[in-house]
């Protein structure tokens, strides 16, 4: 358990009393001085992995929140602190906000690469997390993909390359929302039946030819199709790109753990920029894809047309989870670029602009070559 007062405490060894951190290789906590390992400390749940069958929750797994009577609760009493020890901190220049353990620091952000100057205070009340991805990849190794993922960009800037060293990386665990639902749908549409039918034309060479031309016959179509969601996973943070985000799947959920403090140690957290509602209605575009996949298969026939859906939603739930990722940013003609790995999976996602001075100088050495080249063959 974490000791101390809360603006220095810390996760101290058992055997040398230095700062224990967790360790993603190891997947328990490390000393940072003797090297001893021992087991991520539980305070008020169990590290146990989540139950993703909400309707018949075990001991030790975490089931969903229903969502309606959730959000009903009166003002604040849903929320509750990260970790009486976070210390929280605001990045004026992209507005991200970063939670930390003592005795970690705030730096830069990793969002941005700039300086953070703001005082760091005590962590504002949070939905708080139900869930932690614990991380399974090193520093060492998030290190080892990202350069091998700068291997294949041509023409990358040196400030760029600067984010393969020993302190171009952060650790921060990313918040996500994850929704379930049953769904109820009644639509309406149209049913595309193909035919075929023979065509006369005359080719280049003046021949009379045939040939089958497709056809389609459409009839209305309508019905009604039931489809339940698991783990709709939501981004929580607009710190990142969510295009990016989501190339970084899969997370392998079934990996997750009950949330506790001790998984801060060493690595930072983002507050959610995207409240629980807000999600909610972002996942509920992404099941209206699903439901109108399940529409077309009802339809059958050849095409169809979904013209219209109604939705009732049963059972809503949800969870605060939080993903692990290594993230770098770093600036180049005053513009943050970011490169992110997941941290569960070593999968690298990022953006690089082009230097301009190497794509001079890969120029100046083709033309310098076609010179040369050309003059030896004056020669001769």
């Amino acid at each position: 358990m974490a000791t101390g007062d809360p603006a220095h405490a810390h996760f101290p060894c058992p055997g040398c009393s230095a700062d224990m951190h967790f360790d993603p290789a190891a997947g328990m906590m490390k000393c940072s001085f003797c090297g001893r390992t021992a087991a991520v400390p539980t305070s008020t749940a169990i590290a146990a992995p989540v139950a993703h069958d909400v309707s018949t929750p075990t001991p030790g797994h975490l089931p969903c929140h229903p969502l309606e009577e959730f959000l009903a609760k009166a003002q604040g009493a849903h929320l509750a602190m990260l970790s009486p020890q976070a210390l929280e901190v605001h990045c004026a220049a992209c507005g991200s906000s970063v939670t930390f353990q003592p005795p970690e620091v705030a730096g830069t952000c990793p969002f941005c690469a700039s300086a953070i100057v703001a005082q760091a205070k005590a962590a504002d009340p949070l939905v708080a997390p139900d869930a932690v991805l614990p991380a399974k990849i090193s520093k060492p190794q998030a290190q080892g993909e990202v350069k091998q993922w700068l291997s294949s960009r041509w023409f990358a800037p040196n400030a760029l390359k600067t984010m393969a060293h020993q302190e171009g990386i952060n650790g921060v665990y990313l918040p996500f929302w994850s929704y379930d639902a049953d769904t109820a749908s009644d639509y309406t549409g149209q049913r595309g039946v193909h035919y075929y039918v023979t065509e006369s034309y005359t080719d280049d060479k003046g021949n009379r030819c045939e040939r089958q031309v497709q056809r389609t016959n459409w009839y209305p179509a309508a019905g009604h199709v039931d489809v339940s969601f698991h783990d709709v996973l939501i981004a929580a943070s607009r710190s990142v790109q969510e295009q990016k985000l989501n190339a970084l799947q899969p997370w392998g959920l079934e990996a997750l753990c009950a949330y506790e403090p001790a998984y801060l140690a060493g690595f930072k957290a983002q507050r959610y920029q995207v409240e629980l509602p807000d999600g909610y209605t972002h996942a509920q575009s992404v099941m209206a894809g699903g439901i109108n996949e399940a529409a077309r298969r009802d339809i059958g026939g050849d095409e169809q047309r979904v013209t219209s859906v109604e939705t009732a939603y049963s059972n809503v739930g949800f969870r605060h989870l939080l993903l692990p990722v290594w993230i770098g940013a770093y600036r180049f003609q005053n513009k943050a670029y970011q490169v992110v790995v997941n941290a569960a999976t070593g999968q690298v996602q990022g953006e690089r602009p082009y230097s301009a001075i190497k794509i001079a100088l890969l120029v100046i050495a083709i033309l310098f070559a076609l010179i040369i080249f050309s003059m030896l063959n004056g020669h001769h």
